[in-house]
């Protein structure tokens, strides 16, 4: 990676992250490498991947040694909800829209707009139509899906306005369960006033 750095843009993103600590040791390792590969002067931003709630609480501290993050919803929901999605038995437990999802979701975007770094999403919930406005209500603009969700994502997008995603996502913020966070967003997507697009 770092010996392709000069060619292009290049930002490189440790996954797992589950601490300060971590971060650090692993950008000296970053850095350790490009002195052996003679790249040390290059510039490479390097961000972590906020997908253990740990990571999700201490996102303020993580800031701090972080270019950018991306949240990776898939295991972070799968870790905050102690449930295997993978597991047909407990699979039904696995709630995207279960309130500490979404909250740790606002704390992860409200940690990397006071720092000034960019927070984006991939998963399963930003490949999802239901779910995008309440991403961008929560303040996110980035995110990573699989090519055939991009369609449906965008007619999404397009018709929504950043004023109705964000009361939207205020209003599932004061939601005890994800059946009733699920009711509001479908009642607030069905009245959404197709319009020139997200602004």
């Amino acid at each position: 990676l770092l010996r392709a750095a000069p060619a292009g843009r290049l930002r490189v993103m440790f996954p797992f992250v589950t601490s300060v600590e971590e971060m650090r040791s692993a950008t000296a390792l970053m850095r350790e490498a490009a002195e052996r590969v003679g790249y040390a002067g290059v510039p490479v931003p390097v961000g972590a991947m906020v997908e253990v709630p740990s990571a999700a609480l201490a996102a303020d501290l993580l800031a701090r040694e972080s270019a950018f993050f991306t949240v990776g919803t898939n295991d972070l929901i799968q870790y905050t909800l102690a449930v295997d999605r993978t597991d047909e038995r407990v699979s039904e437990l696995y709630q995207p829209l279960h309130p500490a999802v979404i909250r740790l979701l606002r704390l992860v975007r409200r940690a990397a707009s006071r720092a000034g770094i960019d927070a984006s999403v991939c998963g399963e919930m930003a490949s999802d139509p239901s779910l995008i406005g309440l991403l961008v209500g929560l303040g996110f603009r980035d995110f990573s899906m699989t090519p055939s969700a991009i369609p449906g994502v965008r007619r999404i997008v397009q018709g929504l306005r950043v004023g109705e995603a964000r009361r939207m996502a205020s209003a599932t913020l004061r939601l005890a369960t994800a059946g009733d966070v699920e009711q509001h967003l479908l009642g607030a997507l069905a009245a959404v006033n197709r319009g020139p697009g997200a602004r």
